[in-house]
């Protein structure tokens, strides 16, 4: 009798899947991500802080549509991550407030709870929201526990807000905590209706935004967002900002490695088609910050710097997606790595790989946008914030100085 039931059951399940119209395929394109790292841990919240606790987070889409779906992470933690109560709704203002009458539920598979497992990320269904390009988003979330690990990124440049208890629908949050930091919230998509695509811009604390004004989405890749929609043959592309503060090509530090990333933060992100890098500087401050370095080891970081574009080069092509590698900024008057000339010769011997033809698929020379003509191993004092990073005007000279006609 049992062995006809099991038959008889498995019948119907085949029939029925047979039978089954599949839902008409969507496809989805980032407007706004994040990478992921563990917090250092002056950037970790108490678990205390993060028990029963609504988590509410703002982001800054960069292109429009009208079906959205939120990617959540548990990519560094340790054990299953559970997260119920998900809600979006357009931001007002860019603090703790929503917009009435903007909110939706989040679900997964239909439920409002999900378990991420570790190491994991976990997209929602799609959330029925009209959402401007250039517009801000608040994502809210419940964690009943705090993670076995935290997930996060600590240089969001803008407020998040944590109220203890169930409030992910509340039009506002008064007696909320105040923090500089997103957790657990890896991007948002937007549905694709044509030719909707994305750029990622992966580098370290140049891409993240250091020194920008907390909130008012001034990092270079903001501006460049801007540029992007306000003309009419680039309004169908987003950025996404993949930048980690302190990031290296080729060893972990302030996040991993460029090269230990790149899969997730390129290669998984949805519609990527173009595809700038910026990294190495770092590589090669650290490498002297505290000593000198012998000649040898000079020509190993070099070969090393470049052998990882060419790797990253050689797998974004593979999935069709143009490369464009960015020169690296001159550094000397950085008081933080005290660059000497052996130094600036290996920046320079990278940026004339990264020049020539055929290693990538173009190039932006921010180089010789943001160098000093009388110093060229410095940025220009117009443009300068301490050296190594550029000012507010450096970023948007950084944004201005993109072609274009690299995205038609």
């Amino acid at each position: 009798m049992m062995r006809w039931w099991l038959s008889r059951l498995t019948a119907v399940l085949l029939a029925a899947s047979l039978g089954a119209t599949p839902a008409a395929a969507q496809r989805w394109v980032g407007s706004w991500a994040t990478s992921q790292q563990i917090p250092e841990p002056h950037n970790m919240l108490p678990d205390d802080q993060l028990r029963d606790m609504t988590l509410r987070q703002v982001v800054r889409l960069t292109l429009g549509g009208e079906s959205i779906r939120v990617r959540l992470s548990n990519a560094f933690g340790t054990e299953p991550l559970a997260v119920d109560n998900v809600h979006v709704a357009l931001s007002d203002g860019g603090g703790a407030r929503i917009v009435a009458g903007t909110g939706r539920a989040v679900t997964f598979a239909g439920h409002r709870t999900v378990v991420i497992p570790a190491g994991a990320d976990y997209l929602s269904d799609p959330v029925d929201l009209a959402v401007p390009a250039l517009t801000s988003l608040a994502v809210t979330m419940h964690l009943p526990e705090p993670p076995a690990r935290q997930t996060g990124h600590p240089g969001s440049r803008i407020d998040s807000w944590l109220l203890r208890g169930v409030h992910s629908d509340a039009v506002d949050l008064p007696g909320a905590a105040k923090i500089d930091h997103w957790y657990q919230l890896g991007g948002i998509d937007v549905e694709a209706r044509g030719r909707e695509a994305a750029i990622v811009l992966f580098g370290d604390s140049i891409t993240d935004g250091y020194g920008v004004t907390g909130g008012a989405n001034n990092r270079w890749p903001d501006f460049l967002a801007q540029r992007l929609q306000a003309a009419p043959q680039t309004r169908h592309l987003s950025v996404l900002n993949h930048g980690i503060s302190g990031n290296r090509m080729l060893r972990d530090g302030l996040g991993p490695s460029a090269l230990a990333r790149f899969d997730r933060d390129v290669l998984s992100q949805a519609g990527v088609r173009y595809l700038v890098i910026l990294e190495g500087v770092n590589d090669l401050g650290v490498l002297t910050r505290g000593a000198p370095a012998t000649p040898e080891q000079h020509e190993a970081l070099v070969r090393g710097v470049v052998g990882a574009y060419a790797q990253m080069v050689r797998r974004a092509r593979e999935r069709g997606i143009r490369v464009i590698g960015a020169t690296i900024l001159p550094f000397a008057g950085s008081d933080y790595y005290h660059p000497g000339p052996p130094t600036e010769a290996s920046r320079q011997a990278i940026n004339a790989w990264i020049r020539t033809p055929g290693n990538f698929d173009a190039v932006i020379d921010f180089d010789a946008a943001m160098r000093d003509p009388d110093r060229p191993d410095r940025i220009r004092p117009d443009y300068d914030l301490d050296g190594l990073h550029p000012s507010i005007a450096g970023y948007r000279a950084m944004a201005d100085a993109v072609p274009l006609e690299l995205f038609r």
